[in-house]
């Protein structure tokens, strides 16, 4: 048995016997669906993304992989015998691990290659995105109880370490080094023009559920750039497992749909777009798509 979703709590969540049996994508594809319906911090978000994982390489097991994934934290246990270690120390240790001993790093070569933000591949690589990488910090960090969260930094994801009111941002991409105010800001003014200054929500900790998000429409923009629009929808449909009331995802279902020669179920993905935007951001857009997909089935 997989067990329910709701017994995988953010933190000490590992649990290697149900990550194995991910292998099974009906077990993977049963697990993401289930925990759509389950509050953010009851996400655990290594099984998630090995889920993820495996459903796009179902021909692999996962034995190697999870075995990774607990030597990893084993490591840093006996890396930190002592309690109470300030935040450079702890983000060091972390980086010594994950970027020392076992030599992963921000692939900067082949950065669009999807291999990147598939967590098995970044496993076997030691290569991946920003966020994968992060992913694997997060995982090191809640595995000895370190308070530690992503962060949705445009362009670039980070991590931030915390203790009480004291808080270390570092980048999983350059090795886990420090990232101060000033790098952020030129960060920042290089993805959204010079006059951008930094705000709260820049610094704003992303959930369990939008770091998934954000690992899958890594792929799924890679995927449209590629023209492989077929296997786009499905990753977005992927994506609709574990969030199923996000209306951008329903409408990105409903134009994959209609691009691949879907007019019925991209009709059925535009109707739910019109339940669930409240604020009407997509009413004139789905409006307009709708009565185009209506005169072609008629």
């Amino acid at each position: 048995m997989l067990g329910r979703p709701e017994e995988a709590k953010v933190t000490g969540s590992f649990d290697a016997t149900r990550y194995r049996a991910f292998a099974d994508p009906d077990a993977a594809e049963a697990w993401l669906k289930a925990l759509g319906g389950v509050p953010d911090a009851a996400i655990d978000l290594t099984g998630a993304c090995l889920a993820l994982a495996a459903l796009e390489r179902p021909w692999q097991s996962l034995d190697r992989e999870v075995d990774h994934l607990l030597r990893l934290a084993d490591d840093l246990r006996r890396a930190v015998p002592v309690a109470g270690l300030p935040l450079a120390a702890r983000a060091d240790a972390i980086a010594g691990v994950l970027h020392g001993r076992h030599d992963y790093r921000g692939d900067t070569e082949s950065y669009d290659d999807l291999r990147n933000a598939n967590l098995l591949a970044v496993i076997e690589r030691r290569r991946g995105l920003p966020i994968a990488l992060s992913i694997l910090w997060l995982h090191l960090a809640r595995a000895v109880d370190w308070p530690a969260e992503g962060v949705n930094f445009p362009g670039h994801f980070l991590v931030r370490l915390g203790d009480g009111p004291e808080r270390l941002m570092v980048d999983p991409f350059d090795s886990g080094g420090t990232v101060e105010t000033g790098s952020l800001r030129a960060l920042l003014k290089l993805v959204e023009g010079e006059d951008a200054e930094l705000k709260p929500h820049h610094y704003a900790p992303a959930s369990n559920r939008d770091i998934l998000l954000r690992l899958q429409n890594n792929i799924k923009l890679r995927l449209i750039q590629a023209g492989r629009l077929d296997d786009a929808r499905m990753t977005v449909e992927r994506m609709l497992l574990y969030a199923p009331d996000r209306a951008a995802l329903w409408h990105a279902l409903g134009v994959l749909n209609a691009e691949t020669g879907r007019p019925k179920d991209a009709l059925d993905a535009l109707g739910r777009v019109a339940e669930l935007d409240g604020a009407g951001v997509w009413q004139r857009q789905v409006a307009r798509l709708m009565q185009h997909l209506r005169r072609k089935l008629n």
